[in-house]
C-alpha cells in the first residue's frame, strides 16, 4: 500500500487549498480514509475522516471549512480546505485502515498506513 500526499503550500490566511491523496495496493472506496495533520512540538491530530459507505467526520476546528471526498474511479482521497487560518499550519498525512469496518473516529491508531505528508503554511 502506498499512499502518497500532494496540494500542500504556503497560503495567506482566508485562502484555500485542495489536498490530494493518490492509493496504490489499495482500494480507497471499501475502507476508511482520513487526514491528519502534525505541527512541530504537537501530536499528531485527527482532521477528518470518511468511511467506506460515505460517512464524514471532521475535527471541530475544521467544521464547515474543510470537506473530505473521494474520487474511487481515480483512488483519490481528498480534502478541500477554506478559509484557512494560521493555525491550521502543519504537515497533513493521508492514512488508510486495513480493515474495512471503522466508526471514522478522528484516531490515529485506528489507521494503519500512512502518506509522507504535505505541508501547509498558512500566514496571517
Amino acid at each position: 500500500v502506498q499512499l502518497v500526499e500532494s496540494g500542500g503550500g504556503s497560503v495567506r490566511a482566508g485562502g484555500s487549498l485542495r489536498l490530494s491523496c493518490a492509493a496504490s495496493g489499495y482500494t480507497i472506496s471499501n475502507y476508511c480514509m482520513g487526514w491528519f495533520r502534525q505541527s512541530p512540538g504537537k501530536e499528531r491530530e485527527g482532521v477528518a475522516t470518511l468511511t467506506w459507505d460515505g460517512t464524514t467526520s471532521y475535527a471541530d476546528s475544521v467544521k464547515g471549512r474543510c470537506t473530505i471526498s473521494k474520487d474511487g474511479a481515480k483512488n483519490i482521497l481528498y480534502l478541500q480546505m477554506n478559509s484557512l487560518l494560521p493555525e491550521d499550519s502543519g504537515m497533513y498525512y493521508c492514512a488508510a485502515r486495513s480493515r474495512w469496518y471503522c466508526t471514522g473516529a478522528l484516531v490515529v491508531a485506528n489507521f494503519d498506513y500512512w502518506g509522507q505528508g504535505t505541508q501547509v503554511t498558512v500566514s496571517s
